[in-house]
């Protein structure tokens, strides 16, 4: 545990190392790995997850500088934050772009570029950098940190309501409705906005720091009804997922609006059913799991514990690795390939944790802990001064 913060709550990095676990199995398509992530049994995936405990995390962190400081200092570290993220996105642009490209010329398969939205980077490659620089082209797999850039933004304006969580909730679900209402989107250079709508996802975002900024109490009187109505959210996304998707002749016995109302679940906009299922779904796991569990401390879950405290690093080696295990399943889709995709990829993201936890922690002294001394009237039991 040397390499984990434990001054923390141990279940958001977790859970968010998981969903940095399930990007990468989730952009390896043959990777079987993939059927077992969140996307596959609730109306959500790994995004709906990272960005609400984005989300929570920033509620303590910033939400505790204002407290302590006050609205611009802690406006200036989400700022500083957002530049951080931008300054990575753009790296990790270039990168991916290069690696991309270099895959698809070796291996005769343009289809890359067209599929991960590359092909105007050959076409007019100097707009494409400079529409890269303003956000305004993503390409595939690189859509997350631009949302969240976007987001932190947002928050550094109106952090100061999270002393009033209703005025901000009211804000934050007006905003939401207008986006999905009237296509409130930021423009994209190769037309239709993008593809994580800022203006939508930020709801999920302020939730989560409305959350840990001023939790409350947990509304015991209804505490079962409300575990009996996630529950449910929980089965309607699996009977989603399992039956109505795959079966068309169940989609075919339904009344035409309610076909509609189930196959237009987009995820660019946080369709309501998505923003539920992952709600439902963060209720049901705070209930069932304590802050204190024994197992979050275990080996078991260090690994995912170690990248959920370090996501940034960890995001960005998984997007290169998802790609690279994307080339060794399609060279050769065998079960030996597949273990050592998986492998690699555990070990490899682990790794990037743990190099980024021991820079963090680098130079840093141990807390100074007070000498042991007998206490008087103890001392025959050998009991000491903790």
């Amino acid at each position: 545990m040397g390499l984990i913060k434990t001054n923390r709550d141990l279940r958001i990095d977790f859970f968010r190392g998981l969903a940095l676990w399930w990007i990468f199995t989730d952009h390896v398509p043959a990777d079987w790995l993939g059927n077992f992530s969140i996307r596959n049994f609730a109306l959500c995936d790994a995004t709906e997850v990272f960005v609400l405990l984005a989300g929570y995390a920033g509620g303590i962190a910033y939400g505790g500088t204002m407290r302590k400081q006050g609205w611009l200092y802690a406006a200036a570290d989400v700022v500083r934050r957002a530049w951080t993220l931008y300054i990575a996105h753009i790296f990790l642009f270039v990168i991916f772009a290069a690696q991309v490209g270099v895959s698809a010329t070796a291996l005769d398969r343009a289809d890359y570029l067209d599929e991960i939205h590359l092909d105007v980077l050959g076409e007019a490659p100097y707009r494409a950098l400079l529409e890269a620089l303003t956000l305004h082209f993503q390409p595939a797999y690189l859509n997350i940190l631009p949302l969240y850039v976007v987001i932190l933004l947002m928050f550094a304006l109106v952090m100061p309501l999270l002393r009033w969580p209703p005025v901000l909730a009211g804000l934050s679900l007006t905003v939401y409705v207008a986006a999905r209402l009237f296509s409130l989107n930021l423009p994209s250079w190769t037309g239709g906005g993008w593809f994580f709508n800022p203006f939508a996802w930020q709801l999920l975002f302020i939730m989560g720091a409305i959350l840990s900024f001023a939790p409350g109490e947990a509304p015991r009187r209804h505490a079962r009804l409300i575990d009996a109505a996630a529950v449910l959210v929980v089965i309607f996304g699996l009977f989603m997922q399992w039956v109505v998707w795959v079966h068309p002749e169940v989609i075919g016995r339904l009344p035409g609006s309610v076909v509609r109302a189930l196959m237009s679940v987009d995820k660019a906009g946080l369709h309501p059913f998505r923003l539920i299922s992952i709600l439902a779904l963060t209720w049901l796991a705070a209930r069932l799991i304590r802050k204190d569990a024994r197992w979050l401390r275990g080996w078991i879950a260090s690994p995912f514990i170690i990248a959920g405290q370090h996501s940034l690093p960890v995001f960005c080696a998984s997007i290169f690795l998802s790609f690279l295990g994307r080339l060794a399943t399609e060279a050769n889709d065998g079960v030996l390939s597949q273990i050592g995709v998986n492998v690699t990829g555990a070990v490899t993201l682990w790794a990037v944790g743990a190099v980024a936890a021991w820079y963090s922690n680098k130079g840093r002294k141990p807390p100074a802990q007070a000498p042991a001394t007998p206490r008087p009237h103890a001392a025959h039991m050998g009991e000491t001064v903790p």
